[in-house]
């Protein structure tokens, strides 16, 4: 039998609706719905607490060709989240650009300035700087969090903005004549490449 009806049967003999079956178990609804109409498999974690809540074992749960589908949507789950919790403390590094002396200071200026105590350019250019910066950071506090919580498409999202943004940030530092704050930013996004380039 397959993993959704057996799901569907121990539930209505034990019987428990999907909401108290979830709350048991520490999963949305959603997800046993999920389950139960064949639309996906619950984590290991999740068919461990299944076969505990109703007294089976894993093995007559779920067959063992569902178990490597569960445990690939796992492995895939975890780089996912893996890879936006690295992605999004790559954007909250950009906060150091804030404070790290990297600015030139105008054009005939040779000293290097942190971003607060730059006076040599106009003002917009400097309040432009300070936005792509703490958008970036946002976007990477955003992504971090979000890495433990959100589902596999708001990882892709979190990701391809991330990446916009260091590539926002490094052609404005570039183009303003800024190449120490875009060297920064230019590192930063060749990395998150590699990384997303190794995990997919």
């Amino acid at each position: 039998m397959e993993f959704s009806k057996k799901l569907q049967e121990l539930r209505k003999n034990r019987g428990v609706t999907q909401e108290e079956l979830a709350d048991a178990i520490f999963v949305t609804r959603t997800a046993v719905s999920k389950w139960e109409s064949g639309r996906g498999y619950p984590s290991i974690d999740s068919l461990k607490a299944l076969s505990r809540y109703f007294s089976v074992t894993v093995d007559e749960l779920i067959r063992t060709e569902e178990i490597m589908l569960a445990a690939e949507d796992d492995k895939k789950d975890y780089k996912d989240r893996y890879r936006t919790l690295i992605c999004g403390l790559l954007d909250v590094l950009h906060a150091v650009l804030l404070f790290v002396p990297v600015f030139g200071d105008g054009a005939g200026s040779g000293t290097s300035v942190p971003l607060f105590g730059l006076t040599g350019v106009s003002p917009w250019i400097r309040t432009v700087f300070i936005v792509i910066i703490c958008l970036t950071v946002v976007n990477g506090v955003c992504g971090a969090v979000m890495s433990r919580f959100a589902r596999p498409v708001c990882h892709r999202h979190r990701l391809v903005t991330g990446m916009a943004l260091s590539v926002l940030c490094s052609a404005v530092f570039v183009l303003t004549r800024q190449p120490y704050a875009g060297i920064i930013c230019f590192a930063i996004l060749v990395i998150k490449g590699i990384l997303f380039i190794k995990t997919e």
